[in-house]
């Protein structure tokens, strides 16, 4: 309609309409080949027609198009060369971008960011810091690309080093930071951060700053900073949107404070599937298992349509309770009802529902209907379910063990678990033992991982560690409790 009014109007002479119409055919999703028509159809065009069509180029993959466009064209300005050098970022084409940047007559910072965050997007943090290192001049923009990339590849100790050496920051550098910590597993370390961005004042907090310290306290188990967090949020007045009401509840569900997580959920106005989800899982972990399956009818019956994640919630809930009839129920609902597909996951939580109760081969003939092949994840539960019921049917144990051996012959918590079945049904040691304990030789343990809170600070330990500054002190307060416990 607009562009019958353009030509009705007689517009067409005007390089500013003719332009904006080429932008906008561009932008809305309009056919290549319609832009290109139309472009082609100018009786004039100047070097912003140009850039809108090697954009266009660049963005359906046209690199040969945009290249044989970039070269004819009869003057260029600094717009133009970063079109092309940003199209050929996107498109991955570093070699070619980079002859691009090294011929620009002159470069700007959207120039060298564009080559920076190319670079990190293929993994080459060694050309990005070459590229960021030649910069004459570096904005806030580049010094945050440096630091995201160093923290996505888990380098948070370069992270750190370009990011204390940043003249300015924004909030969006104290993120990269926070997130590319709690990506790494530096969870203490995320907390740090945080807390040195209030002490330092100059940025306040966001909804992603807030989330990935959450998730640190979630992963911590550190109840009294995700309330603390929770309070600052209150106290500032910030929305309580979905993931932040959702990591939220996931703090303090997973902190065992279900109090707190229904409070955030009954709170949001809002909900998504993912909330639910996370209530419905907080209160499986925390033992309210038939509550849990309350809060899945009431969703249900909101008219939101469940999907395959909070199914496995649910399912974990009825392994959590003990609930067999209710378990089959909700998995037939799943697949009949729902039209899910199950997941190795579902499965996973059927035969536990069904080993823990002790139907060991009522779970065997259920994994024989299963329309996936069964993982060791699947016969090492069920190898479980016969240690726990101390189930002397030799021959199934046989079968599973020989299962767990054909996937995973080299796990060492399988291999645990088959020889305490073995003590557990009195069976004495066989040639297969004796193979499996050879096996258990030179395998690595994953070392045991605790933490505690003291004041502001969350210490960690792991067996045999000998890293914790003060652990003088941690182990003469061990040795004192183990003559206690021997006294007594």
């Amino acid at each position: 309609m607009v562009h019958g009014h353009v030509l009705k109007m007689g517009f067409l002479s005007s390089m500013f309409v003719v332009n904006t119409l080429l932008d906008f055919y561009a932008k809305c999703g309009g056919n290549l080949g319609f832009v290109w028509k139309m472009f082609d159809k100018l009786l004039e065009r100047d070097v912003v027609s140009f850039n809108t069509m090697i954009r266009t180029y660049m963005n359906y993959g046209e690199i040969d198009s945009a290249i044989k466009l970039f070269e004819s064209m009869p003057e260029r300005n600094l717009v133009t060369w970063n079109t092309v050098v940003s199209g050929l970022v996107k498109c991955g084409n570093m070699e070619l971008a980079n002859k691009v940047f090294e011929s620009m007559p002159q470069r700007n910072s959207v120039s060298w960011n564009a080559m920076i965050s190319g670079y990190i997007k293929l993994g080459d943090l060694k050309s990005a810091k070459d590229v960021f290192d030649e910069m004459p001049e570096r904005s806030v923009v580049s010094w945050t690309t440096m630091v995201s990339g160093y923290a996505m590849a888990g380098d948070i100790e370069s992270a750190r080093r370009i990011f204390n050496h940043m003249p300015v920051k924004t909030v969006v550098s104290w993120n990269a930071m926070v997130s590319g910590c709690v990506n790494s597993h530096m969870f203490d370390e995320a907390l740090s951060v945080f807390h040195h961005m209030l002490i330092d004042g100059k940025c306040k907090p966001d909804q992603t700053t807030l989330i990935s310290a959450l998730s640190a306290c979630t992963h911590l188990n550190s109840h009294d900073h995700g309330k603390w967090i929770e309070s600052h949020i209150r106290k500032n007045k910030i929305e309580l949107s979905l993931p932040l009401g959702n990591a939220l509840i996931d703090m303090y569900a997973k902190c065992g404070d279900l109090e707190n997580a229904k409070i955030i959920f009954q709170k949001m106005s809002k909900k998504c599937i993912i909330t639910w989800t996370t209530m419905i899982s907080g209160l499986a972990v925390n033992g309210h298992s038939r509550e849990a399956l309350k809060l899945f009818d009431s969703m249900c019956l909101e008219g939101i349509e469940p999907d395959d994640v909070i199914f496995i919630a649910v399912l974990s809930a009825c392994t959590h309770g003990g609930l067999v009839e209710e378990g089959e129920i909700i998995f037939h609902q799943m697949v009949h009802k729902f039209g899910i597909e199950p997941r190795i996951e579902h499965y996973g939580c059927m035969v536990d529902i069904l080993g823990r109760a002790g139907r060991i081969e009522e779970a065997m003939r259920f994994i024989k209907t299963m329309n996936l092949e069964p993982n060791a994840v699947i016969w090492a539960t069920l190898l479980s379910a016969c240690r726990i019921r101390r189930n002397k049917n030799s021959l199934e144990s046989s079968l599973i063990i020989e299962k767990i051996l054909e996937q995973e012959p080299n796990n060492h918590s399988y291999l645990k678990l088959i020889t305490n079945l073995r003590s557990s049904v009195g069976q004495r040691l066989d040639e297969v033992d004796f193979r499996l304990a050879n096996r258990n030789q030179g395998t690595d343990k994953v070392p045991g991982c605790s933490s505690i809170q003291v004041g502001e600070s969350v210490h960690e330990f792991v067996a045999k560690d000998t890293s914790h500054p003060q652990r003088g002190e941690v182990y003469r307060a061990l040795r004192s409790l183990n003559k206690h416990m021997m006294i007594t």
